[in-house]
């Protein structure tokens, strides 16, 4: 384990001018404020610039000199310096970091080989097993605190990987960036946040998976970067209400595909608007945010079956791993049918609807490319309502079926009823082509 120091030029900052006293005017000290204030106006002397520094943890991988840490540690940092028990500091760069996982890799060059540690399987951690945590709280640097798994694949919702191991081992300020060992003394985790109203430990704190760190540190150590998995879709979380509509059952219900990117992995493979992902590369997707953990890790290239839902039975496709790009993401584009060219009006649900016109396209700023029915109007306290549903929101699907005009929706609903089905599902798009699935009871 190792201590991380940091350093940063604040910029020279003007000095506060100082506002001149207030007095007679025609007084004799007149002359006397105005002079000596305006000499410590805006164009006054400026403070010196300073340097701010910041210390965290981290811990070597290999002897010749590779250091991980949290990207938090060393974000902005000018100059960063690794301090070791036996009192050397040697001066790291930055081989690489990734915001998304809060993670970055350094280099330092050692006169002799380094004690380094090594990745355990985290996969493996029951909630219970005890676990150690080391770092430098508080720049008390080697303190080392023991405690057990709380919990695992934690989300708290700071970024879209989130898969923490919760400890209750103590991790305070300045352990950011240390490991969390496991009583083989592999490393299953690296400490990363807390939850604490004082900002002093818990109880409550989070690491990163080692099986998720392990394979960031590799792709920068590898290119520089990360390369992760991308399929071209855009998904929502499965409520029990759109479980129930489309037949789900059981306690996993996957990922709903709200989108498909016209040009993307996912179509290519025939992947459809209204699927849910229930297993990726033979994986289990058993909620929403498992599928980009899932996908993300993928190697880019290979190809991979996909199981999902479709119209009350699974289907499985062969797809192709694309590349995310992070810097120019790509944006989902949904296909559907041109709208009648004689508008009507049609009410259901709560909801008012009607076919897309010039008028209604400039009064809702729609697209030139929107497809489906205009809502036009949205019952107060209805369910509708309760799911945020809007004016000038559009109606793309029923039921998993395309709707050209307002009697397409009468007709889904009356085949819905037929079939025994308490619940509708909706798929609708927003006024920027944003789309979700919305499921309404209809009885």
């Amino acid at each position: 384990m190792v201590n991380i120091s940091t350093s940063q030029n604040a910029p020279a900052a003007a000095e506060k001018a100082v506002p001149s006293p207030q007095v007679p005017e025609g007084s004799p000290f007149e002359d006397f404020f105005d002079e000596f204030f305006n000499k410590r106006g805006d164009n006054g002397p400026k403070r010196p610039s300073r340097k701010q520094t910041s210390l965290g943890s981290g811990f070597v991988i290999d002897p010749n000199g590779i250091v991980v840490t949290n990207n938090h540690v060393i974000d902005g940092a000018d100059e960063i310096t690794v301090n070791f028990n036996d009192g050397s500091k040697l001066t790291a760069e930055l081989v690489g970091k990734d915001q998304k996982t809060d993670m970055a890799v350094l280099r330092v060059k050692p006169p002799k080989p380094l004690k380094a540690v090594k990745f355990g399987d985290a996969e493996k951690l029951r909630v219970g097993d005890w676990v150690l945590a080391i770092g430098n709280p508080f720049g008390l640097g080697g303190s080392v605190s023991a405690g057990i798994v709380s919990a695992r694949n934690r989300n708290i919702n700071s970024g879209p990987y989130d898969n923490f191991i919760q400890t209750d081992a103590a991790i305070n300020r300045g352990n950011s960036g240390g490991p969390l060992f496991n009583t083989d003394g592999d490393v299953v985790g690296i400490n990363t946040a807390i939850i604490s109203p004082s900002g002093g430990s818990i109880g409550i704190g989070f690491s990163v998976p080692s099986t998720i760190a392990k394979n960031v540190v590799d792709q920068i150590l590898q290119f520089g970067e990360t390369r992760r998995g991308w399929i071209g879709v855009r998904i929502q979380e499965v409520t029990d209400d759109i479980a129930e509509s489309l037949g789900i059952k059981g306690p996993d219900k996957g990922a709903l595909i709200a989108g498909v990117n016209d040009d993307g992995p996912a179509a290519k493979a025939g992947m459809q608007s209204g699927d849910v992902v229930l297993k990726f590369d033979g994986k289990p997707v058993r909620a929403m945010r498992d599928l980009p953990r899932i996908v993300a890790d993928t190697v880019i290239d290979r190809e991979v079956e996909v199981t999902v839902w479709r119209k009350d039975k699974e289907v499985t496709l062969k797809l192709k791993v694309g590349r995310l790009e992070e810097t120019d993401p790509k944006q989902a584009a949904l296909k559907a049918p041109s709208p009648a060219e004689e508008p009507k009006t049609g009410a259901a649900l709560g909801l008012s609807f009607t076919a897309i016109t010039d008028e209604l396209r400039l009064k809702f700023s729609l697209k030139p490319d929107a497809k489906g029915l205009v809502i036009t109007k949205v019952d107060p306290g209805s369910k509708a309502q309760e799911n945020q549903i809007q004016e000038g929101d559009l109606l793309v699907e029923v039921a998993q079926e395309t709707v050209e005009k307002p009697a397409d929706v009468t007709k889904r609903l009356d085949a819905l009823k037929k079939e025994g089905k308490k619940t509708a599902l909706l798929l609708l798009s927003g006024k920027q082509g944003d789309v979700r699935f919305v499921a309404l009871s209809i009885e």
